[in-house]
């Protein structure tokens, strides 16, 4: 199956708060997108790896996404070598991505910035011929870069490079971050307290939406670093 967008994310539900409302408009228009996890989240305080899961297989069916795999890198430990560079190249070239969203290039947690680096070296390498990988049917695959990368932003600011409206987006995005029941706040969830299993978190991610959307003259948006500059053919095309 060829992906139109291919999201990368150190845990289920990264890619839910930093760009499900650009990858639901995407998916409005026809394209087709998928997510990779690169953990399964077996750290995490609140939830099971098995529950964190199926809460990853509902939001995606809420987003829309065509596939979403896991590749269980060690949550906390995984590193950027050459093992798991190639896990990712798989799935690149698996996919055929046009473009690959990843984690943040730094943030509070130590798995995104890492998680970031993997991917990124992975798009470059995925487009080396003499790197030979074999899909899961057996068959070798051919060589695949996708023509851009970006960067969603997580917990810490960045000044981000272009900002993407997600306003007629945001209730579906804010469906699809809900779906981690075991993570977010739930009065009905006697679980430890964590860093985003309070009430204010989600407030958070609004009111940066909003700080996002403002820049831009809309009511939500969601922020992107590039590693490149962006080129358009016509400048009406900018907001």
């Amino acid at each position: 199956m060829k992906l139109d967008i291919l999201a990368f994310a150190a845990h289920a539900d990264d890619v839910e708060l930093g760009c499900s409302g650009t990858l639901v408009a995407h998916i409005a228009t026809g394209k087709k997108v998928g997510i990779v996890d690169l953990t399964r989240g077996e750290l995490g305080t609140r939830g099971t790896p098995e529950v964190r899961a199926a809460e990853a297989e509902d939001s995606a069916r809420i987003l829309g996404a065509e596939v979403r795999d896991n590749l269980e890198f060690a949550d906390g430990f995984f590193v950027n070598d050459r093992a798991h560079q190639l896990k990712v190249v798989e799935k690149i070239r698996q996919y055929q991505p046009e473009i690959v969203i990843m984690n943040a290039v730094h943030d509070r947690h130590p798995d995104h910035g890492r998680g970031s680096v993997v991917v990124s070296e992975a798009c470059f390498l995925a487009g080396l011929k003499m790197i030979e990988t074999v899909g899961d049917d057996g068959v070798q695959q051919q060589a695949w870069r996708p023509k851009a990368v970006y960067h969603f932003i997580q917990d810490r600011y960045i000044k981000p490079d272009l900002v993407v409206d997600v306003t007629p987006f945001w209730d579906k995005k804010m469906e699809s971050i809900r779906a981690f029941k075991s993570q977010f706040f739930n009065p009905d969830d006697n679980s430890p307290n964590t860093y985003i299993s309070s009430p204010e978190f989600l407030e958070f991610v609004e009111a940066r939406a909003k700080e996002y959307g403002h820049s831009i003259g809309v009511k939500y948006g969601e922020g992107f670093t590039t590693e490149r500059h962006i080129g358009v053919n016509n400048l009406f095309d900018l907001i």
